[in-house]
């Protein structure tokens, strides 16, 4: 992991996490602690002093040998890091990760946003669900932002992956942006979510066109509210579908199996002051 990468990480009140549960199902979490509680004490290693609760199903998935992503974002610059690598330490109070791969990307679609680390007293509360309900269809209909996990299929939740293929194999978590209410309600088990011109890495779509099992987090940046979707993917590149799309290359169609809403569950305080992306001009 390059200097620049190690530093940006130490200083970040949150990042995203990209992981993998006993079934094969991809989640995206967000862990949050005051700047520093991210540290590498060298170029290989990364430890984060951030532990998730226990509904998340991040909490079961932190097992040494699990796959693992991180995504570091920090919103008001719009620079965003990626790394991707496997556990190898799990302790109380943080855990540690090998790093196989980092890297940056462009800060295409990113609303800016000012945030800090803010401990919410009040107790946190999960619930489950099956399908969208009407406050969680609005969380989605009023987001401008969300970010994807996914997963190559060989992946895995615990320790053989300590001697796996590397980063090839591994777990991924990105971004994705777009105008207020990019990702469209199609009924309660089924999204539209447009894919953009990125960074033409394809991290995301190589792991779905492999494994359609990806997870979804969209933040509620008013109440901290955290919804957590394990999804099945599929790729639409039908012309008559996409054009609806401005500036779309292809769709992403996404059939929700489960659904953990987490009330006030990010520790982290936003700005109301948001200023959206110039690429957004350009759809």
């Amino acid at each position: 992991m390059p200097d620049q990468h190690r530093a940006f990480f130490a200083q970040l009140p949150f990042v995203l996490i990209g992981s993998v549960d006993q079934s094969g199902q991809s989640w995206a979490s967000l862990l949050a602690n005051p700047p520093g509680f991210i540290s590498s004490p060298d170029a290989q290693t990364l430890r984060i002093s951030a532990m998730p609760q226990g509904s998340d199903p991040l909490y079961h998935s932190l097992v040494p040998g699990a796959s693992i992503a991180v995504l570091g974002i920090e919103q008001h610059t719009r620079r965003r890091n990626r790394m991707n690598g496997v556990v190898t330490a799990v302790n109380p109070s943080d855990f540690v990760i090998t790093v196989h791969q980092s890297f940056g990307n462009c800060p295409k679609y990113i609303q800016a946003r000012q945030v800090r680390y803010q401990k919410r007293e009040a107790v946190t509360q999960a619930r489950y669900h099956n399908s969208l309900d009407l406050e969680l269809c609005r969380t989605i209909e009023q987001a401008d932002t969300c970010f994807i996990a996914s997963s190559h299929p060989q992946a895995v939740h615990g320790p053989q992956s300590m001697h796996g293929e590397g980063a090839a194999q591994g777990v991924d978590v990105s971004h994705r942006g777009g105008k207020p209410g990019f990702v469209k309600i199609i009924d309660n088990n089924t999204l539209l979510m447009p894919d953009y011109s990125g960074n033409r890495m394809f991290n995301t779509l190589g792991n779905l066109s492999l494994n359609p099992l990806a997870g979804l987090l969209f933040i509620d940046f008013d109440s901290g509210d955290l919804v957590q979707l394990a999804v099945r993917a599929e790729i639409i590149v039908d012309a008559q579908q996409i054009r609806d799309f401005n500036g779309a290359e292809r769709l992403l169609k996404l059939h929700i199996t489960r659904i953990l809403h987490t009330y006030a569950g990010a520790h982290l305080h936003w700005e109301s002051d948001v200023q959206y992306s110039p690429y957004l001009g350009q759809l």
